[in-house]
């Protein structure tokens, strides 16, 4: 499922980082599919933030492989590595084993591991696997954005009108719930339409691969946006906070988009902005 995007890489050593993180992703996707749509044994982090035995399962799988395959590494994720004070400045996997719990808890097919090798401010290898799909996003630093077998680009919408866009909505949405909706009103009105399917990390890939024309959140993590990112950026798309002045997957602010709604969007969202 990674050949063609292995062609591209552009040294060995990221064909091995490639590899790797393939091998962890559909992994720990076969280990979700073997826990969905059974009993779970659900523990809340917060009031809506809630965590199951597939998330630490599907965790421990990837830690395995990684830790087999490159002892040592360091890494950054959701359940049990999730702590950071200062931005890394080595290199790091950050990795989201189930990223769409709430869905996963209620039967919703909507979910995906999310794996990033980060190294040196930047994002050098991001893979999302949709298992119930069976659709592995993956990309390299300058190696192009790929699902499966094939080459993807983000949508030519040029028009916000004409655009189908997600958003995804933060765990403290209670205390927020007058400006997240404000934001969801400003963009519904403006687009063909909104989505919140509940999973960041395949909001990004479905930009990536035209199937959205952009994607709007805050509150989010670095396990959310790390792999997603790198997909949406060499599949031709663009990436800010709602100032359009940079982003990264340690700031909390997301705007992305096919590049074309970028500017547009910017004038919709930027009073909303919250770093």
């Amino acid at each position: 499922m990674i050949e063609h995007c292995l062609q591209y890489c552009i040294n060995s050593d990221m064909q091995d980082i490639l590899t790797i993180g393939a091998d962890a992703a559909v992994k720990a996707g076969s280990v979700l599919l073997k826990h969905y749509e059974k009993p779970h044994h659900v523990r809340y982090k917060g009031a809506i933030d809630l965590v199951t035995e597939a998330d630490l399962a599907a965790e421990s799988c990837i830690l395995e492989v990684l830790h087999q395959k490159l002892p040592g590494a360091k890494v950054l994720s959701e359940e049990s590595f999730s702590s950071y004070s200062t931005l890394p400045d080595k290199s790091v996997w950050i990795i989201d084993p189930l990223d769409g719990t709430t869905n996963f808890a209620h039967d919703f097919p909507w979910f995906s591991v999310s794996i990033a090798f980060y190294d040196a401010g930047k994002s050098l290898a991001g893979l999302i696997f949709n298992p119930v799909q069976n659709e592995l996003f993956c990309a390299t630093l300058d190696g192009g954005a790929w699902l499966n077998d094939r080459r993807i680009n983000v949508s030519k919408v040029d028009l916000l009108q004409r655009a189908l866009v997600a958003t995804g909505f933060p765990y403290d949405i209670r205390e927020r719930s007058d400006s997240i909706l404000a934001m969801l009103k400003t963009v519904l009105t403006h687009s063909q339409g909104v989505r919140r399917p509940g999973a960041a990390t395949l909001d990004l890939a479905y930009l990536a691969c035209g199937r959205l024309d952009a994607f709007w959140e805050i509150g989010l993590k670095p396990w959310d946006t790390a792999a997603g990112y790198l997909l949406v950026e060499e599949a031709g798309g663009k990436l800010s906070n709602f100032k359009n002045t940079g982003f990264s997957p340690f700031v909390p602010e997301l705007l992305a988009s096919n590049g074309f709604l970028h500017d547009e969007l910017v004038t919709l969202l930027q009073g909303f902005c919250t770093v």
